[in-house]
């Protein structure tokens, strides 16, 4: 696997494939790892994980510019990303074990019944290049703290950040084979979920590719967890704070070159305030600034791949070519690597690119909207369901409409986020399952009822 510099189109590093041969004794190793692991006491695979956070934070220089190289993460948000990392370390090291004790039920006098959590296995990860380090310990944290052993299949473009994944936790004291990576294809994915010795996967990823692991995993009755795209609807209400409302939806539509299921991507306001909310939000999106994901100063790097710059442009290109206006950005930048500028999108008619599909970059499409009825269609009008920010003065104005849209999360007068306290995970073409929090330890466990008379 060669990782290039999305900023310079220069090879980075190059890695050496793993062979099925490598794959074969990668999960020999993973099944030997488990049947010690499951039986550690709880206590010590949370202290474990206490110390893979101290390792995140020592090293979260070092991880944040091997994120910028292979993917062209800023770099203070790549250190933000570590730092993420180690508090939801943090956050399991302190509550698995309450989030794993067992739970007791009526039972018949002289009878005790309980749910016990237990381990499943080997858990598979399929994960993305976006956030490379997060996507990861979020699910990596709770399941391996839970009695599992991970075996994290990364996107191909960081081969780097999967290696220094598994650095962290050889560093911070796991046994071997508790935490390996799989450089591997695409290609062998099913080969992996159809053996016998992997025992659930999961993925955050495209929707094509969760469809397949879906699909295998189904016809080998293996439980999966998947978070998907998403296309969020940031609805900006006649009441709303219009400049909190503009500097954050900019900040949640260009936050990693818009490289996130999660951000805001469809930007619905109304009607009384929508010029205002415009030309505030237009202001907010060209200050920022564009440039070398190592610079500290950079708001906004490049896109990951030259492929995935040229994908995007074409959505856009499609958008206008059916009736949108580009208000500003809107065509590659003029300068070496993948650079896409904050693009603002307005009068996009009905089933264009901008309208019922993901935009995976710094474009936001604006519509204007009559009331809160509307506002609310709009934000459904989607197959995605993912998150929803909702912007108003009034506290319950908003939750009410927060309530109304479909997604696995709403946010009022913030943007969406994941946090290690809450579930998190989507509905429809968003995927199912959760993760984080209570929710997310619990998706990969054996609840075993057990019944003593």
């Amino acid at each position: 696997m060669d990782a290039v510099n999305p900023a310079t189109g220069e090879a980075v590093e190059s890695y050496e494939d793993h062979s099925e041969s490598d794959v074969d004794e990668a999960l020999d190793q993973a099944t030997e790892a488990f049947a010690e692991w499951r039986d550690r006491p709880l206590r010590e695979r949370e202290q474990l994980l206490e110390d893979a956070g101290e390792v995140l934070r020592e090293n979260r220089r070092e991880y944040a510019e091997i994120m910028a190289r292979e993917m062209g993460k800023p770099i203070d948000q790549g250190v933000s990303e570590v730092e993420k990392c180690a508090w939801a370390c943090d956050h399991y090291a302190e509550n698995a074990s309450d989030y794993l004790e067992p739970e007791h039920h009526p039972s018949p006098p002289g009878s005790t019944v309980k749910t016990v959590y237990e381990p499943l296995g080997p858990v598979l990860a399929v994960m993305p290049w976006n956030f490379p380090f997060w996507q990861v310990f979020r699910f990596a944290a709770p399941y391996v703290t839970a009695g599992n052993v991970g075996l994290l299949k990364h996107a191909s473009n960081v081969p780097g950040c999967a290696v220094a994944i598994e650095e962290v936790f050889r560093e911070a004291g796991y046994p071997e084979g508790v935490f390996q990576s799989l450089l591997i294809p695409s290609d062998l994915v099913d080969d992996a979920i159809e053996d016998d010795r992997v025992r659930a996967a999961t993925l955050t990823g495209s929707g094509p590719a969760g469809r397949s692991v879906a699909a295998t995993a189904g016809e080998n009755l293996k439980k999966t967890v998947l978070e998907l795209g998403g296309s969020d609807p940031f609805v900006v209400l006649d009441d709303a704070d219009l400049e909190a409302a503009a500097e954050t939806g900019a900040w949640a539509r260009n936050q990693n070159a818009g490289q996130s299921c999660i951000a805001a991507k469809r930007f619905i306001v109304h009607t009384d305030v929508y010029d205002e909310f415009l030309d505030r939000f237009v202001d907010e999106i060209e200050s920022l600034t564009v440039g070398d994901p190592m610079d500290e100063d950079v708001d906004v790097g490049p896109q990951a791949r030259e492929d995935l710059m040229a994908d995007l442009h074409e959505q856009v290109e499609d958008s206008v070519e059916a009736g949108a206006t580009v208000v500003t950005g809107g065509e590659p930048m003029d300068r070496e690597g993948a650079f896409y500028p904050p693009t603002v999108l307005t009068d996009v008619p009905e089933g264009c690119p901008a309208d019922d599909e993901e935009l995976f970059g710094p474009v936001a499409a604006v519509w204007e909207v009559e009331d809160d009825e509307a506002a609310v269609r709009k934000a459904n009008d989607t197959q995605f369901g993912l998150g929803a920010s909702v912007w108003t003065a009034d506290r319950e104005r908003g939750e009410r409409i927060a309530r109304r849209i479909d997604a696995g999360c709403t946010y009022v007068n913030q943007l969406v986020k994941s946090d290690p306290r809450v579930p998190f995970g989507g509905i429809k073409e968003s995927g199912y399952g959760r993760e984080l929090s209570e929710a997310g330890i619990h998706e990969f466990v054996n609840r075993k009822t057990v019944w003593v008379e």
